[in-house]
């Protein structure tokens, strides 16, 4: 594309300027996100709200959800209570759950005070030791690692929203597999 006559080198800058600008604007991380079913997890390890820590490579040997989430974001307030039903009725056999929210910095006591409605664990993203989840692309975004660490399920609000008979159904059977029956 030229401008006003301009050379294509302008173009160019002109077109990776814009780029630069939607990644700022979503906080996309530049190496973008990585995670994908069928995948090891990336590594994470962060200080929850209570003061505990997390880390997910610690967690090996459990089935852990993790839920991305903002307070900006309709849809992931939505979902809030559905995550808590299924933390509920699942924790007593194993599940562990994490809810990351994915707000700025500036916007802490925001989250900090809508995630005292949950009762699993929570976090700020921006606040983690270890990242290599990076910035999901799109909110909200609740991935399910089974016992080996794997990432075996992933629901968005843009493709398909975590509801409590999806995500039941993806969490029961793999709480049931004993890991001493993995290859």
């Amino acid at each position: 594309m030229i401008f006003n006559g301009g050379t294509r080198m302008r173009a160019d800058l002109y077109e990776l300027g814009c780029l630069m600008v939607v990644l700022a604007i979503t906080g996309a991380s530049s190496r973008g996100w990585a995670v994908e079913i069928g995948q090891p997890s990336p590594a994470l390890v962060i200080q929850q709200l209570d003061g505990n820590s997390f880390d997910l490579s610690a967690r090996r040997g459990k089935v852990v959800v993790v839920s991305f989430w903002a307070t900006w974001c309709p849809p992931c307030r939505a979902e809030m209570p559905v995550l808590e039903t299924v933390y509920q009725r699942y924790r007593g056999q194993g599940l562990e759950m994490l809810g990351l929210s994915a707000d700025r910095p500036h916007d802490r006591d925001a989250a900090i005070k809508m995630a005292q409605a949950a009762n699993y664990p929570e976090a700020l993203l921006s606040e983690a030791r270890t990242n290599d989840f990076g910035q999901p692309s799109a909110l909200p975004l609740t991935l399910v690692i089974d016992r080996g660490g794997t990432v075996r399920f992933k629901f968005s609000g843009d493709e398909t929203p975590v509801t409590e008979a999806k995500l039941s159904a993806a969490v029961a059977p793999l709480l049931a597999e004993h890991p001493e029956n993995k290859p």
